[in-house]
């Protein structure tokens, strides 16, 4: 899906800024991957070394060409495969201080480049810019990544939107963003009711009522070309559900054009390019 116009004449190479492919995306594992013309990397590990390989060479990828690791936060979701990870291929893991010291002592990485919330930094010709998200863990943080113009940002694992992740998604060509569960399958579902609790809380995870709500709210400037729906609950939510809420939220900005996509658990997306 390519998302960059380039003047005439113009070759794939100086079109193309950010590649971007989710590799997996749910309480079983979550990875994705993005690239420039001179950086590639991986948000979360949450797979074995075995699996993150596999999904890569679907996107015609290898784990030895990975510049770092960038952690959201220390649930084992996400970083489930880190240590082993890191250390078989030394790939440099950008991680906040709070979230390392979280990590199970048995999670060793040779190579730690320290990241902090508000905090951009640069790798290649990607900037990276780590923002503070609501989530029940001690320093979770989502991105935004920015390369010749172009910007994409990824924010799960957050209860609800606040004014700076608001921020954070503004301008942005493309947008990875939770839709986790739909309000009336959370309640009625098979989870116990502290759970429920938690994932509901303001600190837990988005329904897709409350992403709805931004989508067609003036609050979203609607510049993303394409939108990605990711960590759909597999118990309480449904794709079907979540693209046919997002489809009219954006309907009703007047933003039928924008591309909406479901990431999966399972499989990984098509490589996206902007």
């Amino acid at each position: 899906a390519t998302a960059a116009a380039g003047a005439p004449g113009a070759t794939r190479e100086d079109t193309i800024s950010i590649r971007l492919a989710v590799l997996g995306s749910g309480s079983g594992g979550n990875c994705s991957f993005f690239a420039t013309e001179k950086v590639k990397v991986l948000v979360d590990a949450g797979f074995s070394g075995v699996e993150t390989a596999r999904r890569l060479a679907g996107i015609g990828e290898r784990l030895e060409s990975i510049n770092a690791v960038l952690v959201t936060h220390e649930h084992s979701d996400h970083v489930g495969g880190l240590g082993r990870l890191a250390k078989k291929y030394g790939i440099p893991v950008y991680i906040s201080e709070k979230t390392r010291a979280a990590l199970s002592p048995q999670v060793v990485l040779p190579k730690v480049e320290t990241l902090a919330p508000g905090q951009p930094f640069q790798l290649g010709d990607l900037t990276i810019e780590p923002f503070t998200i609501p989530h029940d863990a001690v320093d979770p943080v989502a991105f935004r990544f920015t390369s010749a113009g172009m910007r994409v940002a990824l924010a799960t694992d957050l209860g609800y939107l606040p004014e700076n992740v608001k921020h954070y998604l503004r301008g942005c060509h493309a947008m990875i963003v939770e839709s986790n569960h739909d309000l009336e399958m959370l309640r009625t579902g098979p989870y116990p009711w502290h759970l429920k609790q938690r994932v509901m809380g303001r600190t837990g995870h988005l329904s897709n009522a409350a992403l709805c709500e931004f989508l067609c709210s003036e609050e979203y400037d609607g510049e993303a070309q394409t939108v990605i729906l990711a960590h759909l609950s597999e118990q309480n939510n449904h794709p079907q559900i979540a693209r046919m809420e997002a489809s009219g939220a954006l309907e009703r900005r007047s933003r039928e054009g924008t591309r909406l996509v479901i990431s999966s658990q399972h499989e990984i997306s098509e490589l996206f390019e902007f």
